[in-house]
């Protein structure tokens, strides 16, 4: 546990107090920036992407499944992969068991990958989750900046700075390092309006944290924290590998 201060429960009220000051001021913020991401303007999509499903291939205006806001979720799970991504896996774990709220808000939620669909649909099986998922061509990943070329990648694989996270992920896929940071994750939002496709919202990285790495911020609140250090491999598993 970490080095901490042991005080009466006056005190802790008095300090809880002005934290929660402060948590109140962050949510404000947050709604301020929600305005925002909302008021972003839209880019029609001009391409014709295609999809694999497990009811035949599909247009993107087909994933919207008759409401009018799609969320994709770009997941980590390329042609030749084993498995999926480990990370992209507990993302999942968060968005899957919402999908019913998310279809009530006239959303529909949906997993991007480019494996094979017979392997995507397989995967879902095993962790349980009940949500569509696509076998996407590579061009739609890429346009969203979700691939990239062994090219692309090799200053960043030959830079001797690889985080020990990539190798035991890349393993845990049944790739190695160049073919696992091939695959990015994102998140893309799109609205379909008077017949045409439009993306409204796209983030990666830390972005996803607060909307779909739920167990963050439950590990924020609590002493320890997150307890990554950075010279450690991570510690997220698939649920069923703990």
């Amino acid at each position: 546990m970490p080095e901490h201060k042991v005080g009466t429960q006056e005190e802790f009220d008095a300090a809880l107090e002005e934290l929660r000051k402060k948590e109140k001021e962050l949510t404000h913020r947050g709604d301020e920036v929600t305005r925002e991401r909302q008021a972003l303007p839209w880019v029609r999509v001009e391409k014709d992407y295609r999809f694999e499903t497990g009811d035949g291939e599909k247009s993107l205006a087909d994933l919207f499944d008759g409401r009018s806001q799609l969320l994709i979720y770009h997941f980590m799970f390329g042609p030749d992969w084993t498995g999926g991504c480990p990370v992209c896996s507990s993302i999942a774990d968060s968005i899957a068991p919402n999908a019913p709220h998310l279809k009530a808000r006239d959303t529909t939620p949906v997993f991007s990958s480019r494996g094979p669909i017979e392997k995507l649909l397989a995967y879902r099986d095993r962790m349980g989750w009940d949500i569509d998922w696509v076998s996407a061509d590579t061009e739609f990943h890429r346009d969203l900046g979700y691939f990239y070329t062994e090219g692309e990648l090799r200053p960043f694989l030959d830079s001797g700075k690889i985080p020990p996270t990539v190798p035991q992920n890349a393993e845990m896929c049944g790739v190695d390092s160049a073919r696992y940071v091939a695959e990015g994750p994102g998140l893309t939002v799109y609205a379909l309006d008077d017949g045409s496709v439009y993306r409204t919202y796209q983030t990666t990285a830390r972005g996803l944290e607060g909307p779909a790495m739920a167990y963050y911020g439950l590990l924020d609140r609590t002493p320890a924290g997150r307890n990554e250090p950075p010279d450690e491999p991570l510690w997220v598993r698939r649920h069923d590998e703990y």
